[in-house]
């Protein structure tokens, strides 16, 4: 008898200690976020440039490729190709500014077409599809630290506002895109003279707004032409510095958070 409560005495110990043992070996871990990456691609294209078709296919296939990753592609016609004979409808002096400004961020010689730069930090012929998978891999592994939303998205006539919230407003500048999704020209003059040429997620407006604080709302025109279905909004943030994109958002009809009004 006396033994027999040795032991169950002794069974008690040892669960105490199993438990002990098991409490201290077992504390919460804390859950570790990763942003996950993303590229953006913005191609610097125009219908007057014989070089520029292949790279307006080849991101219209990784845009369809790619559908399901958070890439991104916007689509700038520059100007300085319209006095060659033909005017480029989509193109703006703006944009051909903007695609200089890369050139002095990545310290280049100049502007050329077609030229795809990738979340501003990487440049090269935009039709170079190892060059163009190469890059967008590259970014989709790493890791982002900044984070951007949009939010509250409304239309109303010409107009679209929305609120913002970026990890950090410091030295950066939240960029706001309004594309057309799709288009087709039939070019009758210049060096694309009798081809037809389809374009997608062509930038229409492009509007800069330096950030104050790390929330706030915006304003944008929108073009004239403008509708929900054929349209959209792409917000990123870009490093006024280096003119790194650090993070993108596409608030386009799809959002769920976008209202429509009429």
């Amino acid at each position: 008898m006396k033994r027999q409560y040795l032991f169950l005495i002794a069974g008690i110990l040892i669960a105490s200690i199993s438990s002990a043992f098991v409490k201290v070996n077992h504390k919460p871990t804390k859950a570790i976020t990763v942003n996950k990456g993303f590229a953006l691609i913005e191609l610097y294209t125009s219908e007057g440039c014989s070089s520029c078709p292949p790279a307006d296919r080849l991101v219209a296939k990784i845009a369809q490729e790619y559908k399901d990753k958070e890439v991104y592609v916007l689509a700038y016609h520059v100007d300085y190709w319209n006095r060659l004979g033909w005017k480029d409808q989509f193109s703006s002096h703006d944009y051909s500014d903007r695609q200089t400004q890369y050139s002095n961020y990545l310290k280049l010689d100049g502007v050329y077409t077609p030229q795809a730069i990738v979340n501003g930090q990487t440049e090269f012929v935009g039709s170079d599809e190892r060059k163009m998978n190469s890059a967008i891999e590259q970014n989709l592994s790493k890791a982002t630290t900044a984070n951007l939303s949009l939010n509250n998205l409304k239309i109303a006539g010409n107009k679209a506002t929305l609120n913002y919230e970026v990890s950090s407003a410091a030295n950066n500048t939240l960029m706001l895109a309004v594309i057309r999704k799709h288009a087709e020209t039939q070019v009758k003059a210049g060096e694309n003279n009798g081809r037809t040429l389809p374009h997608i997620n062509i930038v229409q407006k492009l509007q800069s707004i330096s950030l104050k604080a790390n929330t706030g709302n915006a304003e944008i025109n929108l073009p004239e032409g403008f509708n929900i279905k054929d349209w959209a909004i792409v917000g990123f943030v870009q490093n006024s510095r280096n003119g790194a994109i650090l993070a993108v958002q596409n608030a386009t009809t799809g959002n769920k958070e976008m209202a429509a009004i009429n």
